[in-house]
């Protein structure tokens, strides 16, 4: 499962102001320091400015170092008593009342003691009949609080004999679920406009069966240490498609205008895994993959745009099959987007599925990496998740921290080094914003409260970062032949993380158990105090952990890194291995060095307080390789005094760079840029070959009101990617604004967020009061980071509004934010919207009017306020809100 947390997004979107200001599109930079107290963190980037890049004996405190309290595991695996070997469902739908009429044939046998009972999984369904596949009628109770049912089976079944029992029933989904920390409802079976009263919006049926759901539309053991083999018959309408794990076996006409679908996954998986998609879509198919029919399921007006939308399938089922060692296992690869979606995206097996986000057409989805990101994230589950699953939940980053280190791994194979490491800056990010709101806990959690919570930035984030140390230590060559044994030897079985730490010591010969009891079975990560001096040919390296010890943190993680000493531009690389509280480290150097690297492969997760001088990072760009070396000097630079000619020859270096990263965080770094660095910038906005980059050329050519603006801008509004046009518009806005409105006109035509939301901040700034039902209708559209810029210039546009018009805007806002069957991100850009109308009309009763309507309105929006935080369900979103 891809998940998407919002936590990481909370220090931005508190910057971001009610007024009509558009974020950068660039990628993020560094954030500034403003203290000489300041440290280091790879989650918000800040770095001490310091001018001679050494820590003082007495500016560092020691942390306490108490023993770890003893913690008593409860989530273990599931124990099993019978073996489920095979299900078949035969189902029909009654769309009117959101019902599943089904008939469920299972197949188990004991695992080990002999039987006359089995308990089943079965989230409120409704029994019309239990039996044994003659007939017979089996005795059966269900157990409302734990939602089983217990069938008394017709004798006594041993060791080696298999027994079955059918069961007719139905399920009525919607009447029953919750929200969790990974889908924001487990309904298990979902209704899409079911009874077509939903405008244009097609109806679809679709399934969402992890974490333990799929048992709301069938009786199964719903665990992951279960699997089983699987055949699905479904009548539906002829003019729906279906999707199903497995192979389409055969399409039979059963009645007028109806159709039964029969598909059979003959190898087993975990009942989770089990999908079913129904709706209208076009099949389109690709070129067979060693044949294994490829095919994409798309609604109509995205049939030519299939292969943008799951861009390199063919691709990755070699790359992957190459770097595991093990051919993808599975008689097909289908992929399918959905509307209202509850989650990301979702690896059912051979039929994965993702939210509607990922639809676009070939135009929109120019230098979107996301796509790429999710659909390798959702086919390396095929080996890691479906191929061999996790026995409990407890160890679910078996699952979802390989599928996360998978988009590096595509990201490094497929577009380089350099996009592969800012990748897993960004995953560093996610994981050390997560632990803002929330204490930090072991990879492999047994004393969770509910299960629903594994899927965080540890299981996933921090899951994926810790592969790549592993890799990084043992070497490529040990770290995907370790894969490979691990995946034969527990092919279609469950697995816990021992299986996984003695499959890399069968195959290295080396005792892990250091590093899989501080990165998996011990929480946190170091924390370091680096300082360095150099005195009399020597450069000594002090490293001082400081992490804090509560939550089963380790006072002393065992670091193996290099440590690069940079002398007149060329590296001497040393190997230590931390493994004390404080360690000073001494190395033989000619000169004073120029810059010393900690790390310099960056697969370290930790936080750093290791400051450097201007010096120090114009060296440390120059001469170190690595992304975030030139990534992180840059952004610090410009917050530090420093002198101008070697800042700005630095920022003229980065314009230049290889890697767009590193030239967008130059762009947002500079704010007088010199001749040179404004002819450079002027070629970024003509021709950057990542949209977003000439996109940030182009607004920082707006703020400088740049000569050449008119001309560019004009390029701009003719360019493919939709980013570029954007700035264009705002660039015309400012060099010909009549140009502007009537390009504006035109532009409405495109429904695309980059479009909408430049023309959001256009009607915004200038008080197009009759646009307001435009951007509306964009509201319900825009999804994602998108949505909350687009949302944020709505709420600028209403506060210059006539009363009834923010009533009525306020109402549409609060009917938004409290609908849980909403993006997460639309529910939190509509909330952010009525917080902030709210603070500007309080602030503003003095100049508005001090009225008593004025005040009834923002009464009601606070009032409005407190019923969204009530009502929601996401955990990250509870933790915004309180910002609110």
């Amino acid at each position: 499962m891809r998940r998407f947390s919002l936590l990481g997004l909370l220090a931005v979107l508190l910057t971001i102001s009610c007024n009509t200001t558009k974020p950068a599109v660039a990628p993020p930079a560094p954030t500034p320091a403003t203290t000489e107290t300041e440290t280091r963190d790879l989650d918000t980037m800040t770095v001490t400015p310091a001018t001679n890049g050494v820590i003082d004996e007495e500016e560092v405190v020691d942390a306490p170092d108490p023993a770890p309290a003893p913690r008593k595991p409860k989530a273990l695996a599931f124990n099993r008593i019978s073996d489920l070997l095979h299900t078949k469902l035969e189902l029909r739908f009654d769309w009117v009342q959101e019902m599943v009429i089904g008939r469920a044939t299972l197949r188990l046998r004991p695992v080990f003691s002999p039987v006359n009972s089995v308990v089943l999984d079965a989230k409120g369904l409704d029994f019309k009949s239990v039996t044994n596949p003659a007939g017979k009628e089996l005795q059966y109770s269900y157990d409302d609080e734990q939602q089983q049912v217990t069938v008394q089976l017709d004798g006594m079944y041993a060791r080696g004999e298999d027994f079955t029992v059918v069961f007719d029933y139905t399920a009525t989904p919607a009447e029953g679920g919750t929200a969790g920390e990974a889908i924001t409802s487990d309904k298990g079976l979902f209704f899409i406009n079911p009874r077509g009263e939903d405008g244009d919006k097609p109806r679809q049926i679709w399934t969402q069966g992890e974490t333990e759901n799929n048992s709301r539309w069938f009786p199964t053991v719903d665990k992951p240490n279960e699997r089983c083999t699987e055949e699905i018959y479904v009548t539906v309408h002829d003019r729906y498609k279906t999707l199903s794990n497995g192979t389409l076996m055969s399409s039979t006409q059963v009645e007028d205008s109806m159709r039964t679908d029969y598909w059979k996954m003959d190898i087993p998986h975990a009942p989770y895994l089990f999908a079913l998609v129904v709706g209208e879509f076009e099949v389109v198919e690709d070129e067979d993959w060693n044949g294994i029919p490829v095919n994409y399921y798309v609604e109509e007006e995205y049939a030519e745009h299939a292969k943008a939308i799951y861009p390199y399938t063919r691709e990755m089922l070699t790359f992957f099959s190459e770097l595991t060692g093990v051919q993808y296992p599975w008689p097909k690869y289908s992929q399918v987007a959905v509307r209202d979606y509850v989650s990301g995206a979702m690896e059912n097996t051979t039929a994965v599925i993702f939210g509607e986000f990922m639809h676009g057409t070939a135009r929109d989805l120019i230098d979107v990496d996301l796509n790429e990101k999710i659909v390798a994230h959702e086919m390396f589950h095929h080996w890691f998740g479906d191929y061999v699953t996790c026995e409990s939940w407890s160890n679910l980053t078996l699952n979802e921290g390989f599928a996360n280190y998978s988009e590096y791994l595509w990201m490094e194979e497929k577009h380089g080094k350099d996009a592969a490491d800012y990748h897993l800056l960004e995953e560093w990010q996610g994981y050390l914003s997560s632990l803002r709101s929330n204490p930090p806990h072991e990879l492999i959690w047994y004393d969770y409260e509910d299960k629903e919570q594994m899927f965080d930035a540890h299981s996933y984030n921090k899951g994926g970062a810790v592969l790549h140390m592993l890799r990084n230590y043992l070497g490529d060559e040990a770290f995907f032949s370790s894969l490979q044994h691990y995946l034969e030897r527990n092919k279609l079985s469950a697995v816990e993380v021992a299986e996984l730490r003695i499959a890399f010591e069968d195959t290295t010969g080396e005792d892990l158990s250091w590093f899989f009891d501080q990165w998996y079975l011990s929480a946190g990560h170091p924390q370091l105090s680096i300082r360095t001096d150099y005195t009399d040919g020597s450069v000594a390296v002090t490293v001082l952990q400081t992490q804090d010890t509560e939550n089963n943190v380790p006072a002393v993680f065992r670091i193996p890194v290099d440590i690069d000493v940079y002398t007149n531009g060329t590296a001497t690389r040393h190997r230590v291995v931390i493994d004390e509280r404080e360690q000073t480290f001494t190395f033989p150097a000619a000169t004073a060095p120029d810059v010393v690297v900690f790390d310099p492969a960056h697969q370290l997760l930790a936080e750093y307080d290791y400051r450097k001088s201007p010096e120090e990072l114009a060296a440390q760009f120059r001469y170190a390789p690595a992304f975030l070396d030139r990534y992180e000097a840059v952004g610090i630079l410009s917050s530090q005094e420093s002198d101008t000619a070697l800042t700005n020859k630095i920022y003229t270096l980065a314009l230049q760079d290889s890697f767009y990263a590193i030239r967008g965080v130059a762009l947002q770094s500079l704010d007088a840029p010199t001749a040179e660095q404004r002819s450079l910038i002027r070629e970024i906005a003509r021709g950057d070959e990542r949209s977003e980059v000439r996109a940030t050329a182009i607004d920082l050519l707006t703020q400088l009101e740049d000569e050449q603006l008119g001309a560019i801008a004009a390029e701009a509004m003719g360019a493919q990617p939709y980013t570029v046009v954007a700035a264009g518009l705002e660039a015309l806005v400012a060099t010909d604004p009549e140009a502007a409105r009537k390009a504006a006109d035109q532009l409405e035509a495109i429904e695309n967020t980059s479009i909408s939301g430049a023309l959001a901040n256009l009607y915004s700034e200038t008080g197009a009061l009759e646009k307001l039902p435009y951007l509306q209708q964009q509201l319900a559209r825009a999804d994602g980071y998108e949505a909350v810029s687009l949302y944020t210039a709505y709420q600028a546009l209403l506060a210059k509004g006539e009363s009834a018009q923010q009533t009525s805007g306020v109402a549409m806002l609060q009917e938004m934010a409290l609908d849980q069957s909403q993006s997460p991100w639309r529910r939190l850009a509509a909330t952010k919207a009525i917080s902030d109308l709210r603070e500007d009309l309080t602030g503003r009763l003095e100049e508005l009017g001090d009225t008593d309507e004025l005040n009834k309105l923002i009464m009601e929006m606070g009032t409005g306020l407190e019923a969204i935080k009530a009502a929601e369900t996401n955990a990250d979103l509870k933790s915004i809100y309180e910002q609110f």
